[in-house]
């Protein structure tokens, strides 16, 4: 990926260390801790090293990965989606967190649409794939949306939760 991409609305950039504070203040949420889990980010410094060991490195080696979402109108940091090459998941993983005052105005979907059609036509990636708690019915209808299809239950190496894997396949 290229840094920056942009929709009607929005800026998405690939994540950076300058994303830490808002990172620290997005895996915090109660929505995030509930539906992805607890990252143990708790300062500035564990969200940088998050930054770092985490995201860095697959941009690096992939060219794409996490992203920060980014209203055009204010500049406001409001979300994050991705694809993630993710331990346990055949092809990408597609994922997103929006802040809950911006959840429910199509912002997720716009970007999650424009980030997988960057894999798709960018990288050539073949296969997109999601995973979800079988209970969080805002993410299913985005999944869908985006033209995931439910394939089966799994669980992911070190989690313990049962999850709902979708995919997408080029035919």
């Amino acid at each position: 990926m290229s840094k920056t991409y942009e929709t009607e609305r929005l800026i998405i950039k690939l994540v950076d260390i300058d994303d830490a504070e808002f990172l620290m203040q997005l895996v915090n949420t109660e929505k995030w801790l509930k539906n992805i889990g607890d990252r143990n980010i708790h300062t500035i410094e564990d969200a940088q090293k998050y930054v770092r060991e985490k995201n860095l490195p697959q941009i690096e080696r992939l060219g794409f990965g996490n992203c920060i979402v980014i209203l055009k109108s204010d500049n406001t940091k409001i979300g994050t989606v991705g694809l993630y090459d993710r331990e346990g998941i055949d092809g990408v993983d597609i994922g997103f967190a929006f802040l809950e005052e911006y959840e429910g105005k199509g912002y997720a979907y716009e970007s999650a649409k424009k980030v997988m059609d960057i894999g798709i036509n960018d990288f050539g990636i073949k296969k997109v794939s999601a995973i979800t708690l079988p209970e969080n019915f805002s993410s299913i209808k985005l999944i869908e949306k985006l033209g995931l299809s439910f394939k089966e239950v799994v669980r992911i190496p070190n989690d313990d939760a049962d999850l709902n894997l979708y995919e997408w396949n080029l035919q």
